[in-house]
């Protein structure tokens, strides 16, 4: 089970985050990353922990000011890159775009998807996993896993029918180890969470939580 937290532009310390996600991660075995603003891309990465951008355009070099081009977050440190967030919605072209952007640059792609029939449409441009995530869950105190469980089976078998290659992570509302052994339980290997870490009193106890059932 893969634990990706992102921070969004939450007031939290990056490094505090980061350093909890990379001990406890050391500690249990579990892969946890951590995706920053692009800003704290390489200060993140240089605690060690696996780093992640929140998102890349689909342009390459050249005259593209205020564009996040995927070869400088990769330079930066980051591994891997979300594209397509609820928050940060791209048109089925430009995902396709970034997602070819970031395989250009050698990072990983999750590509967020609010429902099992665009997860299945956006599994079609090949990434490295989707994760689906019901706008109106984002954010709140119960899963998608809890909420509605058909949305992550579905999800999974959308992507299976498409290319089998492509992991399906579960996102919106996940906050507690429970929720991450339902994913788990529903055909999801990962997990996408923001506040339930990034917003909590004490980061470390909530990823220790995460991975508690793992």
């Amino acid at each position: 089970m893969f634990i990706l937290v992102n921070l969004k532009a939450y007031p939290c310390d990056p490094i505090e985050v980061a350093e909890a996600a990379r001990e406890v991660s050391e500690a249990s075995g579990v892969r946890i990353a951590v995706s920053p603003q692009a800003a704290d891309i390489s200060r993140v990465a240089d605690t060690g922990v696996e780093t992640w951008a929140q998102h890349v355009d689909p342009n390459g070099h050249g005259s593209h000011t205020g564009s996040t081009l995927a070869e400088a977050v990769a330079e930066a440190g980051a591994v891997g890159t979300l594209i397509n967030h609820s928050e940060k919605r791209l048109k089925l072209a430009d995902i396709d775009g970034s997602v070819q952007a970031a395989e250009r640059a050698g990072l990983e792609t999750c590509v967020c998807a609010n429902n099992p029939a665009q997860t299945g449409a956006v599994a079609a441009l090949g990434p490295d996993s989707v994760a689906v995530e019901p706008p109106e869950l984002i954010g709140g105190d119960v899963s998608v896993s809890t909420a509605d469980p058909d949305i992550v089976r579905d999800a999974v078998s959308a992507a299976d029918d498409v290319d089998e290659d492509v992991d399906v992570y579960c996102g919106a509302g996940v906050s507690t180890g429970d929720d991450v052994i339902a994913a788990g339980d529903l055909g999801a290997t990962g997990i996408l969470l923001a506040s339930g870490v990034a917003k909590a009193d004490d980061p470390r106890a909530a990823l220790e939580d995460l991975v508690s059932g793992l």
